[in-house]
């Protein structure tokens, strides 16, 4: 195999200018975006010197994005999805400004500054399902997973560098500039959607209100692919989530050095960069569902192996393999449910997985938390990582399509 076609796949790039733009656009919005995360972490605890508080920031990002996101869904699926996800980012983006108009003034309460970062939740909530629909409308089917890969790959490399780069402006210029430039990037965001066409939705619309939401989740709960890949990433997340538990393993194991702690949150972004890089055999093979399924096993595996290890090395190399699988996971699931979905489904369906997304590792760090609480950080990863295989090896066993080659209607 040629050294070209092991590296992520770019045709998308070279099909849809529409699409190029799109994730330039996408690419600097996440940047601002996790500086934006890490200056409202940085102001709230400089406020506050609470560790209450400081959740409470997880909380004000996570409530809004699951409690909103289907009733949002639905109404994508009644609607131009161009016009709504342009509507979203302009909120989110004004949401941006005021966060900065607060920071450069001060003075402001925190209670203040988490509702202005929930009403940004709320409008992600709407252009996340918005925006769903952009792959699979804009590129050949062929293509929906090598263009899922370069939003992956980007996103993943803004993760590393937003962070960093917003601690190094806190500094210089402090938090009223890092929010501002959140707020001028999703300048580029708007421009990248604005030379979308139309696109509303293909088939009969959503109805409104629950019945429209409770119209996705029967296609959700009828559909046998879709409801696989999305108990999969749960499995992986719910049952093997390790991050919360990384401080006390490296207590137990590691002797409590901050430098190896840094090495482990390093080492699973490397890990999920590098494989998409390297992504191109992956999407060209046409089986979503059998790399996802071996995706989520090895994510499994390591996480029970990384429990095991005594040696820093082998846990920093273990590391980079679950964020590998991790990231090949992700893009399969995300082409199985872009690709199965109809399309006047595809704004509730992405809802859901945004929530899945959302809740899942939340939920997997409260798991691992209490086991480790009970028994040991060790126990919680093995006995997490265990119950990972077993649930991705039940999907498997009781969903062939998964495992074959099958055609888009496939799986009811």
């Amino acid at each position: 195999m040629s050294l070209t076609r092991s590296l992520i796949d770019v045709r998308p790039l070279h099909t849809s200018p529409v699409f190029r733009r799109l994730l330039i656009g996408r690419t600097v919005s996440t940047l601002g975006g996790f500086m934006t995360m890490v200056t409202v972490m940085y102001q709230v605890w400089d406020m506050t010197h609470s560790a209450a508080w400081s959740g409470a920031v997880g909380l004000a990002q996570a409530l809004p994005m699951v409690t909103f996101g289907l009733f949002a869904g639905s109404w994508v699926d009644r609607a131009d999805r161009r016009r709504i996800f342009l509507t979203a980012t302009v909120g989110q983006a004004a949401c941006s400004l005021l966060l900065a108009v607060q920071g450069f003034t001060g003075h402001v309460p925190v209670i203040a500054v988490l509702a202005l970062v929930a009403v940004q939740s709320a409008f992600g909530a709407l252009g996340a399902p918005a925006a769903g629909v952009f792959v699979p409308r804009l590129l050949p089917k062929d293509q929906v997973a090598a263009g899922l890969a370069l939003n992956q790959v980007t996103g993943q490399a803004m993760m590393l560098a937003g962070p960093a780069l917003a601690g190094v402006l806190l500094g210089r210029l402090g938090i009223g500039t890092c929010y501002l430039l959140d707020a001028l990037s999703f300048g580029l965001s708007f421009y990248g959607a604005f030379g979308l066409p139309a696109l509303p939705p293909e088939g009969e619309p959503a109805q409104g209100g629950l019945r429209g939401v409770l119209d996705g989740l029967r296609f959700l709960a009828g559909h046998r692919v879709v409801r696989g890949a999305l108990i999969t990433d749960l499995a992986a997340t719910v049952l093997a989530f390790p991050i919360s538990l990384f401080p006390l393993v490296n207590a137990e194991r590691f002797g409590g050095d901050p430098r190896t702690l840094g090495l482990f949150l390093s080492a699973m972004a490397v890990g999920g960069t590098g494989a998409t890089l390297l992504s191109g055999p992956v999407t060209r093979l046409r089986r979503p569902g059998r790399v996802m399924l071996c995706g989520t096993g090895t994510w499994g595996a390591a996480v029970l192996l990384f429990g095991l290890t005594t040696s820093p090395l082998t846990g920093i190399g273990l590391l980079v393999v679950v964020g590998a699988a991790d990231s090949l996971s992700v893009v399969s699931r995300s082409t199985i449910v872009q690709t199965r979905t109809p399309d006047a489904l595809l704004g509730r369906v992405t809802a859901a997985e945004v929530i899945v997304g959302q809740a899942g590792p939340s939920l997997g760090n409260v798991r691992g938390g209490l086991v480790a609480g009970w028994t040991s950080g060790a126990t919680a990863l093995v006995t997490g990582g265990l119950m990972c295989l077993l649930a991705v090896a039940a999907v498997g066993a009781t969903t062939p399509e998964l495992r074959d080659r099958a055609t888009p209607s496939d799986g009811r």
